[in-house]
């Protein structure tokens, strides 16, 4: 029997599964960590953390499975977005935090490239718009603010890349963490552009020349990573890409038609095609299966589970002793709760923008709002709406993409921690008016890591048989009752944000004096 590793390094935490070559998961393991916030709209992880995750999940999953290692042919890692990617020096060690997918400092870099960078061929070459979201925008507030480690930076890495890099010694980026850069990315061709990299003034030398598919192997693991984690020494290690593609994967989807929520600390709502350049307000980047010839394009909000852990660590003191007391989690108390409130949450509106917002507004200047408070409101009012805020970030994201050519289907996969909720993923159906679809036992990105690392060391011959990995529950359809209270909600939620972006701008610049 063969057996292959999938591991995603996610913002909160990594996940690694080990997988038989049938596809049963036989071990899995988990190791948590934080996110740097040292300022308003900032957010920076150091690498190192994200490397001794790795090692010690693959570790947990080699140990307790009990398979003999040198029948462990291959470990795929998938990550977070990261955004500017870990600056390193010509001894390849860190020179500053990575900028990742949340942080939003880039502002002033953003503004002078909508003054001197033709934004249409901007799109025309990437894909992709320009926002302090998008990673090159990051690198040009590195050059602009720490001048010292521009100078001695020799590569950019994606986190996965970096991983990859401790792992084996070999550098390498993958196609998918390329696109998701933008700016610096020619997407047609599927290669750095030079071009875009001369107007931008961004080194051509800081991306690597290696640029693989997340279907190919990189390197083999070093003696050392050997020692630590259990593994033959050589074992093929694969850069699995950007989380969000890869947990596209998870779900069963490879072609244009199925599209997929993935709900995590952010939400990344997306599908495959071969469509490039639909709409400026998306999100483009090489898909991580057939990654020439197919697009991974989604859109997305900047917060979504991780406003419910605010919410949760901020005003659920009581929920929380609870969980310690009778060992029911803490979200689980705040949704039976919050099951009682009807739709709408007696009229109060979310805007869950909490760290600015990516599409469709793209205002990272945006900031999370309450409005319709009384003095009935309860504790279950707000957690309902918190819920309901996220809901129409996925249907105004859907809304987007009906305009473009893209052939959807009516059914979303939502697939992530918010799919184990009790009533979120009803709230979902009802917000978007469309049936949703949940994987009965949801390990997003690292099974469809266990898929590419079979795939690039031939366990697997092809992903036809995934499919029959995966096990759906009954599918939750939407209350068309709800719907329609949901859809007046909605348009509020809408104009809400029209009507205090203005607003929400100035309290940022008050705030920042």
């Amino acid at each position: 029997m063969n057996y292959v590793i999938g591991l995603d390094i996610g913002t909160q935490g990594t996940k690694a599964v080990l997988v038989d070559s049938t596809g049963k998961v036989l071990a899995h393991c988990y190791k948590g960590y934080d996110v740097e916030t040292p300022k308003p709209s900032w957010a920076q992880q150091w690498p190192e953390p994200w490397v001794e995750a790795t090692i010690y999940t693959i570790k947990g999953v080699v140990n307790s499975s009990n398979v003999p290692v040198e029948e462990i042919k291959g470990v795929a890692i998938s990550s977070l977005y990261g955004g500017s990617g870990i600056p390193v020096d010509d001894d390849m060690n860190p020179l500053a935090p990575c900028l990742i997918w949340m942080d939003r400092r880039a502002e002033e870099e953003v503004a002078w490239v909508e003054k001197n960078i033709d934004l249409d061929e901007l799109f025309e070459v990437t894909g992709n718009h320009v926002n302090s979201y998008f990673g090159f925008t990051k690198m040009l507030w590195i050059k602009n603010n720490l001048p010292d480690v521009w100078k001695k930076t020799k590569y950019f890495l994606p986190p996965a890349c970096y991983v990859v890099y401790k792992l084996t010694g070999d550098v390498a980026v993958d196609l998918s963490s390329a696109g998701n850069i933008g700016g610096v990315f020619d997407l047609k061709n599927r290669t750095w552009s030079k071009t875009m990299q001369d107007k931008l003034d961004i080194p051509n030398s800081f991306f690597p020349e290696r640029l693989v598919e997340c279907t190919e192997v990189v390197g083999g693991v070093t003696s050392g990573i050997a020692e630590l984690t259990g593994l033959k020494e050589g074992t093929s290690v694969i850069c699995g890409g950007v989380d969000a593609v890869v947990a596209t994967i998870g779900a069963g989807v490879f072609s244009e038609g199925s599209h997929v929520a993935m709900m995590g600390t952010s939400m990344c709502w997306g599908f495959v095609t071969e469509q490039p350049n639909l709409s400026e307000k998306l999100v483009s980047m090489p898909f991580a299966i057939d990654s020439k010839s197919k697009i991974y394009t989604f859109g997305g909000a900047a917060t979504a589970g991780v406003v419910l852990r605010w919410f949760r660590d901020t005003f659920g003191e009581l929920e929380l002793q609870s969980e310690k007391q009778i060992g029911i989690d803490a979200y689980t108390l705040l949704e039976l709760k919050a099951k009682k409130i009807g739709p709408g949450a007696d009229g109060l509106v979310v805007l869950p923008y909490f760290m600015g917002e990516r599409s469709p507004i793209w205002d990272s200047q945006a900031r999370g709002t309450v409005i319709g408070l009384s003095l009935m409101h309860t504790k279950a009012h707000l957690y309902k709406a918190f819920m309901e805020g996220v809901s129409y970030a996925l249907r105004h994201n859907i809304e987007l993409v009906e305009t473009t050519s893209a052939n959807l289907n009516r059914e979303i996969i939502i697939v992530g921690g918010c799919s184990k909720s009790l009533i979120w993923p009803q709230i979902f159906a009802d917000v978007t008016g469309r049936p949703v679809r949940i994987i009965q036992d949801d390990v997003e990105a690292p099974l469809a890591d266990a898929l590419l690392a079979g795939l690039a060391t031939n366990v697997f011959q092809d992903e036809g048989s995934f499919s029959n990995w995966l096990t759906f529950k009954e599918t939750i359809q939407p209350n068309l009752e709800n719907t329609k209270k949901y859809d007046l909600y909605f348009e509020q939620y809408k104009e809400i944000y029209n009507n205090l972006k203005e607003n929400m701008k100035i309290l940022n610049q008050i705030s920042a004096k």
